[in-house]
């Protein structure tokens, strides 16, 4: 085989490389947030106190149900 089709065969799996990669790196960041969101019941009390409020518990079940709502979509 001639030098320019070793090029464009490097070129391609270069190029099939970096779209699968991408797509994995995807997918598996996708299942790793769904399993381990990122904000939990104790880190929302927490910023509640903070801003000097006393959350209630359905107030603080209203805001995690409304994240995992945001996160499916």
């Amino acid at each position: 085989m001639s030098t320019g089709a070793w090029i464009i065969i490097a070129i391609l799996a270069l190029l099939v490389g970096m779209v699968l990669g991408f797509f994995i790196a995807r997918k598996y960041m996708m299942n790793y947030f769904q399993q381990n969101p990122p904000i939990s019941e104790d880190m929302i009390r927490v910023m509640f106190q903070q801003m000097g409020q006393k959350p209630s518990e359905k107030r603080i079940q209203q805001i995690v149900h409304s994240m995992k709502a945001v996160n499916k979509k």
